[in-house]
């Protein structure tokens, strides 16, 4: 996987990171795309503990190379392209483990579609947010504008993509579409400590989390209900619950390491 344009580390503590390096504004392109397939396809099917996505450069993302769309030479071939773009954020929320996103600055369409399939968003105070694809008559493809309606409504889903105005973490946070805003300085070190401390976590007990608001999204709360006690009697089975129990009675809480098992 060419090194300039994705790249995945592995860490010790089970954190996969995943870097968007395609300068100079970390457009979405084929090429980009490709790599973004081969990356997620190895995640996959090697699971990390958990996941932070980044980017490189000034800008998370200048948005999408137009050329891409200037190339498709009708519908049938435009919905071909939509449907491969489209997989790419769907492949980032079926996965079990823990996602992150750290947007440090500009984050434009694609990204921020591949930040609102994560589930938790971190910015930096300077980042600045926005589905621009009106300014060619285009409404976003990538999933983006029904995970935003998601999160934070329609009324504001509409407002986001209509306006194609850019908004800051701060008014993001506001909407509950960013979870968390640091200080820029010092940006990737924060996220890498926040995503860290999920990987480190009990990873089955996060599994059976996502398992439970996935059942919520669905169908709402009678529908979690009737999974919740399967899914959570099912953690007894893993290592990390047994070890976690029992430190707790013999060392007081907060003494636990978790291993993942």
């Amino acid at each position: 996987m060419s090194a300039e344009l994705v790249r995945v580390d592995r860490e010790p503590s089970g954190l996969a990171v995943l870097t968007v390096d395609a300068p100079p504004l970390n457009l979405y392109t084929g090429e980009l795309q490709a790599h973004l397939r081969t990356a997620l396809g190895l995640l996959a099917q090697d699971e990390p503990r958990a996941l932070l996505i980044r980017a490189e450069g000034k800008s998370v993302s200048g948005g999408v190379d137009v050329s891409l769309f200037d190339a498709q030479n009708d519908k049938t071939a435009a919905k071909e392209l939509f449907d491969v773009m489209l997989a790419i954020p769907d492949a980032i929320a079926a996965f079990e483990f823990p996602t992150v996103f750290a947007a440090h600055g500009l984050c434009l369409t694609w990204a921020f579609e591949v930040a609102v399939a994560c589930d938790i968003i971190l910015a930096a105070d300077r980042a600045k947010f926005g589905l621009v694809e009106r300014v060619v008559g285009l409404t976003p493809t990538m999933g983006g504008t029904q995970r935003l309606a998601a999160r934070a409504g329609v009324g504001r889903a509409k407002e986001f993509v209509m306006t194609g105005a850019t908004y800051d973490a701060a008014t993001l946070e506001r909407w509950n579409v960013v979870n968390r805003v640091f200080p820029s300085d010092g940006f990737d070190a924060a996220a890498r400590a926040f995503a860290t401390d999920l990987a480190e976590g009990p990873t089955q007990a996060h599994k059976a989390t996502k398992r439970v608001l996935a059942h919520f999204e669905h169908g709402g709360v009678p529908e979690a209900n009737e999974h919740i006690t399967t899914i959570a009697a099912e953690l007894f089975d893993t290592e990390d619950l047994r070890g976690a129990v029992k430190s707790f009675l013999t060392d007081g809480p907060g003494k636990a390491t978790f291993t993942g098992r």
